[in-house]
């Protein structure tokens, strides 16, 4: 063989082996990507990082939100081996507005969204993901398990009610005059309504997380907590609706620690 030919021998052997090396490696290599997806009539944009293989867990924002608000914690359980799901709920983030909104409507969609995005997914070990739910998010998550059980490993929520009586305003006021006018807030008055007889059918652990001075009661929070047989209470020290989740690292560390803790 004459030089070019081992060159060219040597650099062939050089790109093969290289190839060999990223698949071996494929399924352990971090990744983000920006994805869409058709879902109970309406579009749904979504983000996916974390290991290809990776147990799954979805991120849900709160009322108006985006899945860029869940960043942080995102990036706490992608780097900690978890494939993380962050679905824009109907209507927000990237999705275009709608004119209407029910809290029953994105629970049927995030059940289609774990059946048919993420499970196919998994051509091997699939694991019923686990939820964390921010605020309207939380709602959605607890919503879905009542309405489809088994749907989740686990359920981790801040901020979360299951009726509008909670804290947040002086409801009878609100509902004559309200501040906002605006679909999203209409709904937020009038729904969700999620009794504690529903909670109960709930089988899954489940940790329900709050502010310190969280806009929704203290109370209200304990009461969904002890509505489930596994049920756990969190009050974050210091934090209101979102300080901990947005511009800390606090939430994220948490959920971490509790899907340690219930081996997930």
């Amino acid at each position: 063989m004459n030089t070019r030919e081992i060159i060219a021998s040597f650099l062939t052997f050089g790109l093969i082996f290289c190839l060999i090396i990223w698949y071996l490696i494929r399924p352990y290599t971090l990744h983000t990507e920006l994805q869409h997806t058709t879902l109970n009539g309406v579009d749904i944009t979504y983000a996916i990082r974390g290991y290809t293989y990776g147990k799954p867990v979805v991120l849900l924002h709160g009322n108006g939100g985006s899945h860029h608000d869940l960043d942080i914690i995102t990036r706490i359980l992608a780097d900690a081996g978890y494939r993380v799901y962050t679905p824009d709920s109907r209507g927000q983030g990237a999705n275009a507005p709608l004119d209407e909104y029910h809290y029953e409507d994105m629970a049927d969609d995030i059940y289609l969204f774990v059946t048919q995005v993420i499970k196919p997914y998994y051509t091997r070990n699939f694991n019923k993901p686990a939820v964390f739910g921010w605020s309207d998010g939380g709602i959605i998550a607890l919503l879905s398990e009542v309405k489809y059980p088994g749907t989740w490993s686990a359920i981790i929520t801040s901020g979360a009610n299951i009726n509008p009586d909670c804290g947040i305003w002086d409801l009878e006021s609100e509902r004559e005059h309200p501040t906002y006018d605006s679909p999203l807030y209409k709904m937020m008055l009038y729904e969700p309504d999620i009794t504690p007889s529903e909670l109960a059918t709930i089988q899954c652990p489940c940790l329900i997380a709050a502010g310190e001075y969280d806009a929704i009661d203290i109370e209200h929070t304990r009461l969904i907590a002890n509505s489930i047989l596994n049920g756990e209470v969190l009050i974050i020290e210091g934090a209101d609706h979102g300080s901990h989740i947005t511009n800390s690292t606090e939430m994220g560390k948490a959920i971490l620690n509790y899907l340690k803790k219930i081996h997930y």
